[in-house]
């Protein structure tokens, strides 16, 4: 092996101080994920607690004191699911005098065409006080058409949906009811997953979204901490957004932001686990990548923004300043796990040539601690939506791994986003292409808005399936097996990341038109 002490000469200091500065850093990401994961367990541990305590019934909803409500529903470009949102909202189970629809398009295609007869279609059908909002710009995008729409809103509270969700007719009768206190600001609500079964690639995208809208927000939530409105599937009252200053456009994440700028105010928010607002998620790698890349870039633009105002805010209890930091800080876990990995590789080498620094590599095991961690804190979700829990354990030891091997092929993608937040490097909201399918059965696939190439991301990605594929063989030839299986899990997810996203440009397989009208599919929440 090659002896990195005694490559430049037996007298070599500075290799032994480099060796030392790397191990500075490699165990510096160590620590900070390891708080992470003690983070997210301590909010697992409030989960289970809130189930044992929680014993809240809901209101009775009474139609005759029932509040205006306005419902907008923010799309652009949305050829293929336009109409079935709109279609089902229409149809909410709720006063016809109480409620509006603001249909806030921002349309550059024909789609604009296919909203505004749809919208004529469902006032004529069911009678409900609808407007298509047409934009000429996408000034501020998603933000700036629900600030733009606000002043024109009639509603106490304002109900959004993006447009691939499709939420229960009675959705508002469960949720308007929660707003009894007048210090209420949101109601939001946990996402439910139409296409779960779709593929392997939609399983895992539920598996994590159902470890943050069960653990992570009933686990801030039930003790107080910030939380935060997920962008879609929840109410807001509108005097909240006008008093925390408005929607804003300055992060790619502007329901983070309006939520962290509300609560600092004062305003509370109340998270229902047992309402469910059906989405579909994103069936290709690119679109996942690209939804990916605006929520980590999002959440570190939020951090840069608010981090200073929430540590120096006045009334703010101690844990939850730490927990919303955590929060806000979150994206940032995959540059440490890119550093880290990166540097697993010259970790090799030092402990091939100093022998004296092997002791500070062992405490490399907080990994496994950290993994054990997180472990628990998906365990607790994965259990309560499972149907079948005589399988349940292999199937989460089974889905937990498969996860955690994508999120590591991820990660660069990831950290590259986060960089961008971080440096202030603008660029646009690209919205997630949405397919309205359910399952492989529905047929090929073609989207004109799933924009897919091949970007440098993508062939570092393969080098770096190489690079640590070959690690990890080369290792288990010499029977130095302690990190084969981190650097085979880095190899495994880097390589499935970096081959769907080729594939799926050369594969002409991913090719028919979905359905416009298709119905209402089964949710699996």
């Amino acid at each position: 092996m090659f002896n990195w002490g005694d490559a430049f000469g037996r007298e070599n200091y500075f290799s032994h101080l480099l060796a030392k500065i790397i191990l500075v850093i490699y165990g510096l990401c160590l620590v900070l994920i390891f708080l992470y994961s003690v983070l997210q367990l301590s909010l697992a541990v409030n989960y289970k607690k809130n189930q044992i305590k929680d014993k809240r019934k809901p209101l009775d909803f009474n139609p005759e004191k029932a509040p205006f409500v306005t419902i907008q529903l923010p799309m652009f470009n949305e050829l293929y699911v336009a109409e079935r949102i709109i279609e089902q909202v229409a149809q909410m189970d709720y006063p016809l005098d109480k409620f509006e629809i603001q249909v806030l398009d921002d349309s550059t295609d024909e789609t604009v065409d296919v909203i505004a007869k749809k919208v004529i279609e469902v006032r004529e059908k069911y009678g409900v006080n609808i407007e298509h909002i047409h934009r000429t710009n996408r000034i501020g995008y998603k933000a700036g058409a629900l600030a733009a729409a606000l002043p024109a809103a009639k509603g106490e509270f304002v109900a959004i949906f993006d447009v691939d969700f499709l939420p229960d007719t009675d959705f508002l009768q469960k949720t308007i009811t929660e707003f009894e206190a007048e210090n209420i600001g949101v109601v939001q609500t946990r996402w439910g997953h139409i296409n779960k079964h779709f593929s392997i690639l939609t399983e895992l995208q539920a598996f994590g979204l159902d470890g943050h809208f069960a653990i992570e927000q009933v686990g801030r939530n039930s003790v107080g901490h910030f939380i935060n409105f997920n962008g879609t599937g929840g109410i807001w009252r509108k005097a909240c957004i006008e008093d925390a200053g408005g929607w804003q456009h300055d992060t790619l994440t502007e329901d983070l932001d309006l939520s962290y700028r509300a609560q600092m105010k004062g305003w509370k928010f109340i998270y229902l686990e047992d309402v469910i607002a059906p989405a579909e998620l994103p069936i290709t790698m690119s679109a996942l990548k690209g939804q990916q890349h605006r929520w980590m870039k999002g959440g570190a633009e939020c951090f840069r923004k608010m981090g200073k105002r929430l540590l120096t805010a006045k009334g703010i209890k101690f844990s939850d300043r730490i927990h919303g930091l955590s929060h806000l800080f979150n994206s940032s876990i995959f540059i440490f796990i890119v550093i880290m990995s990166l540097l697993s590789l010259p970790i090799l080498h030092i402990k091939d040539s100093f022998e004296d620094l092997n002791f500070i590599i062992q405490f490399g095991s907080i990994f496994i601690l950290s993994t054990l961690f997180l472990m628990y804190y998906y365990w607790n979700s994965y259990r309560e939506k499972t149907a079948d829990k005589r399988k349940t354990r292999w199937q989460f030891f089974v889905r937990f791994f498969q996860f955690l091997t994508v999120s590591m092929g991820l990660s660069l993608n990831n950290a590259v986003a986060v960089i961008e937040g971080y440096m202030g490097i603008k660029s646009s909201f690209v919205r997630t292409p949405k397919f309205n399918v359910s399952t492989i059965k529905d047929g090929k696939i073609e989207n004109k808005y799933d924009k897919k190439d091949i970007s440098l991301v993508t062939i570092f990605e393969g080098i770096l399936c190489l690079l640590f594929g070959i690690t990890a063989i080369n290792r288990l030839a010499y029977g130095d097996i302690g990190m084969v299986p981190f650097h085979a899990m880095l190899a495994i997810g880097y390589g499935t990341v970096f081959y769907h996203s080729i594939a799926e440009v050369h594969d002409s397989s991913f090719a028919i038109v979905p359905k416009l009208n298709a119905k209402t599919s089964n949710v699996n929440a």
